[in-house]
């Protein structure tokens, strides 16, 4: 481990901290900040000539800043000689505008991923992709990280009866999610019928399979932006009689109506991931954040010993 050296942006200093001390090594020094008129000012405080660089930066809100301090830091290391430099993105923003659904829009998904490739970046690290396919933008290797494990563990700990329990997606686009903790944690699948009405609003009506009724029900996503499809998949099943409903996504957004509409929605627990860092406002007393620094740090280091990332989740 002797040439790996961890930096971190500002967008989840926490989360670096945690996969530095996870590896047993300190975060590199770096100065980051800006100058007068905004442009994004960069540093870094060490010789880092020959060694193997992890940059770790989710491209979380306010998105643009912190891509753009993503990018300036790439290029700091490759003009600095590193090695090779692996770009850490726990949450890679842009990724749901991953096709022209319409006339005369942008693959805006396509273009950052060419940035963080023409920044330099010789390596992504990411976790739970919106659309899978994303890998495919990137010009570069990508080792794509699943949170599934680190949910399925929390929930297996609570030790719910497998024959009370339902699995529900929240939408068509999410059964295959949904099966794969059916198949880790049992119980029954459920989906909520969703219709999309236009780019900000969805309208949530009906309930194939379960039964729902007195049952409790755990409902999985990869991200809570302004939670309108999982809170109204919620009242749908709040109507259909469900006991208590648990929700756990890897990437809590929350913008916008978020924490408004969470408040209102009777939830037994939301549970999330440390992918990007909460404030006080967006965390409810039935939040519960799990920490992915493990698995990261893992990936990290065996991706610099040129292991399998593969295996950890076999």
């Amino acid at each position: 481990m002797a040439d790996l050296m961890l930096f971190s942006g500002n967008a989840n200093p926490a989360l670096g901290q945690a996969i530095a001390k996870y590896l047993g090594v300190d975060l590199g020094a770096i100065s980051l900040g800006a100058f007068p008129d905004g442009e994004i000012s960069c540093k870094i405080e060490e010789d880092i000539r020959g060694r193997d660089i992890y940059l770790i930066q989710p491209t979380c809100p306010p998105a643009n800043d912190h891509l753009m301090q993503l990018l300036v830091m790439i290029d700091s290391c490759k003009r600095a000689s590193a090695e090779r430099v692996t770009a850490v993105i726990p949450y890679f923003g842009y990724a749901r505008q991953d096709r022209k659904d319409e006339g005369r829009v942008p693959i805006t998904a396509k273009l950052v991923a060419n940035l963080i490739a023409r920044a330099g970046a010789d390596r992504v690290l990411t976790m739970d992709l919106h659309a899978a396919q994303i890998q495919g933008f990137f010009d570069v290797p990508v080792d794509h990280l699943y949170a599934a494990p680190v949910l399925n563990e929390h929930f297996l700990q609570q030790n719910f009866p497998p024959d009370e329990l339902v699995i529900a997606s929240p939408d068509e686009g999410s059964i295959k999610r949904a099966l794969g903790h059916v198949k880790r944690l049992g119980g029954t699948l459920a989906i909520v019928d969703k219709r999309r009405t236009s780019a900000e609003t969805t309208v949530q009506e009906n309930v194939i399979g379960g039964p729902v009724e007195g049952k409790i029900v755990l409902m999985f996503d990869d991200m809570i932006s302004t939670a309108g499809s999982i809170c109204g998949a919620a009242k749908v099943l709040h109507a259909q009689g469900a006991r208590e409903i648990h929700v756990a996504t890897t990437h809590a957004v929350l913008c916008g109506p978020a924490v408004e509409r969470l408040k209102a929605a009777n939830l037994a627990s939301i549970v999330c991931t440390d992918s990007i860092p909460l404030t006080s406002e967006q965390i409810l007393p039935q939040t519960k954040v799990i920490s992915i620094a493990p698995l990261l740090g893992e990936a990290v280091k065996r991706i610099h010993r040129n292991e399998s990332v593969s295996r950890l989740f076999r």
